[in-house]
C-alpha cells in the first residue's frame, strides 16, 4: 500500500475539518459565504457528471483544447486545504494558484476581480469550512505543446484582467439598487463571461459598462447565442419588464421564454437560490443598459400567417413543416402556452441577427431547467434527425418572418453549418443539477 505524506499545514487543515473545524468561522459568515458561492456559480463549472460537488474534472472546450476544472474542495492534498486566504483570493481574483501557476481565463477571474474583499472573505471561509473535503486529483489539459505553456498568460493578464477590487461592495437590499446590481452582474454573476463578444486574443471585448456598448451585447459560445442583454429592441431586453427578468432568473421560464443551453446551468445552479432584492437590483441595472446604436423599433403583431395556418391558403413549405411539427405546442398564432410552451412570436430569440440558438433547439431539442419556482421540466424533442436542412432552414424562415417577426431568412448552407458545428464538437457533458450544500 502506498503511503501518503503530509505536510504539517496538510495535515493540520485536514484535522481541522475533521474535529468540527465548521465552527472554526463564524457560522454567520461561512452561510455568506455559501449565498456568495451560488452568485457566483462555482458548483456549475467544478462538478463533473456524477461527481462530488466542487470536486472538478468537468469538461471544458477551449479553442486551444480540452481543459477540466479543479477540485476546489479543502481536501488538503488534492483540493485547496493548504490555501490561506491570501493564496485563495490570488487565485479567484488574480488567476494564479498556490503554486504559482497562471490560470487559463476559462476562470473567469477577469470578472471576480471586482468582488469585494469582504465577500471573498466569506467565500475563503465557506469553501474552508461549509464544503465537504474530497480527495479527487486533478486532471491535467489534453492541450499540445507549445501551447500549453502557460507562460504568455502573464502577458494576456497584463493587457486584459484588471486589478482586484479594494472597495466595499454595496450590500443585499442596498438602498443604491443599480450599485448593487452591477457588482452582481459585473462581478459575482460575470455575465460578461458569456454575453460580450471576444476579441483577437479571446478576451472580453468590454469587461464593464463603461468599456463600451460591447458589454452585454452578445456573443456565440459553445454552439449557441449568448443574447445581447441591452435594451437593443426585438434582440435584447428592450421588450422585458424588470418583473419578467427576476421572473426568468428565478424560475428559468417567463410567459414568453425558458432558458436554453448554458443558461440552463446559470438558473438551475446560481440565480434561483439569489433573494428577490438581488434578482431585482440584476434586473434593474441590466434594464439601464442602452442599446449599442438605439433601440429598435418595437416588434407589430401581424396575423396573416395565423390565417394561412388556420386556412390552408398561401401556405410556404416551411409553414407546411411547421403546421406538421410545430403548431399543436406553440400554436397557429405563435403564442405558444404560458410558461409551459414558449411563444416565438415577437420572441427576442427568433429575432436574433444570429439564428444559431433557435436552428439548434429545432435540431436538438431542448429541455426546461427544474427549479424550487418551477419545477415541472417540459421538453421540445429534437427533430434533426428527421427534417433535412432544407426542411429546418425553411421552418426557421417561416417562424423569424410570421406573426410580425422580422428576422432574416435562413438556408439550407446555413443549417448544414450549425449540423456540422454540432456534430463535430466534443460530447457535451451536462453539468449534474447538484446541492452543494455541505453534508
Amino acid at each position: 500500500m502506498m503511503t501518503r505524506h503530509l505536510s504539517a499545514a496538510a495535515l493540520l487543515a485536514g484535522l481541522a475539518f475533521a474535529s468540527g473545524g465548521a465552527h472554526a468561522a463564524d457560522d454567520a459568515q461561512v452561510a455568506r459565504g455559501a449565498y456568495i458561492a451560488r452568485a457566483g456559480d462555482c458548483v456549475a463549472c467544478h462538478t463533473a457528471t456524477g461527481g462530488a460537488p466542487f470536486a472538478g474534472g468537468l469538461a471544458i472546450q477551449t479553442p486551444m483544447g480540452r481543459i477540466y476544472s479543479t477540485n476546489i474542495t479543502p481536501d488538503p492534498e488534492t483540493g485547496i486545504g493548504t490555501y490561506d486566504f491570501a493564496a485563495f483570493d490570488r487565485a479567484v481574483r488574480g488567476g494564479v494558484n498556490q503554486a504559482g501557476h497562471r490560470l487559463y481565463p476559462a476562470m473567469p477571474y477577469p470578472s471576480y476581480a471586482r468582488v469585494s474583499p469582504d465577500d471573498m472573505q466569506a467565500l475563503y471561509a465557506y469553501f474552508m469550512h461549509g464544503v465537504k473535503p474530497q480527495h479527487q486529483p486533478n486532471r491535467p489539459a489534453d492541450i499540445a505543446w507549445p501551447l500549453s505553456m502557460r507562460w504568455p498568460l502573464m502577458v494576456w493578464d497584463a493587457m486584459f484582467a484588471p486589478s482586484p477590487a479594494t472597495a466595499t461592495a454595496p450590500p443585499s437590499g442596498s438602498a443604491d439598487q443599480l450599485a448593487r446590481g452591477r457588482y452582481l452582474v459585473v462581478g459575482l454573476e460575470h455575465c460578461g463571461s458569456c454575453h460580450t463578444p471576444r476579441g483577437f486574443a479571446l478576451q472580453e471585448k468590454a469587461l464593464t459598462d463603461v468599456d463600451g456598448t460591447a458589454y452585454l451585447s452578445g456573443a456565440p459560445i459553445d454552439g449557441w447565442l449568448a443574447k445581447s442583454l441591452r435594451s437593443d429592441g426585438p434582440d435584447g431586453l428592450s421588450a422585458w419588464s424588470v418583473r419578467d427578468i427576476v421572473t426568468f432568473l428565478k424560475t428559468g421560464r417567463t410567459d414568453q421564454v425558458a432558458a436554453f443551453g448554458g443558461m440552463k446551468d446559470v438558473v438551475v445552479h446560481s440565480t434561483q437560490y439569489l433573494n428577490d432584492d438581488d434578482l431585482t437590483a440584476i434586473a434593474l441595472y441590466l434594464k439601464s443598459l442602452g442599446g449599442k446604436g438605439g433601440a429598435a423599433p418595437a416588434l407589430r403583431p401581424d396575423a396573416t400567417a395565423t390565417t394561412a395556418l388556420r386556412t390552408g391558403h398561401d401556405l410556404p413549405r416551411g409553414g407546411r413543416v411547421f403546421l406538421d411539427n410545430c403548431a399543436a405546442c406553440h400554436r397557429t398564432g405563435g403564442q405558444g402556452y404560458d410558461g409551459v410552451f414558449p411563444r416565438l412570436a415577437l420572441s427576442s430569440v427568433v429575432n436574433s441577427a444570429d439564428p444559431m440558438s433557435l436552428v439548434r433547439i429545432v435540431l436538438e431539442g431542448s429541455r426546461m431547467a427544474p427549479t424550487a419556482g418551477a419545477p415541472a421540466a417540459f421538453g421540445m424533442p429534437g427533430l434533426g434527425w428527421r427534417l433535412d436542412d432544407r426542411d429546418v432552414a425553411d421552418v426557421v424562415t417561416f417562424i423569424r418572418t410570421s406573426w410580425g417577426n422580422h428576422g432574416a431568412p435562413v438556408s439550407a448552407e446555413d443549417v448544414a453549418r450549425i449540423r456540422r458545428t454540432i456534430n463535430s464538437g466534443p460530447t457535451p457533458e451536462s453539468r449534474n443539477t447538484v446541492d452543494p450544500s455541505p453534508s
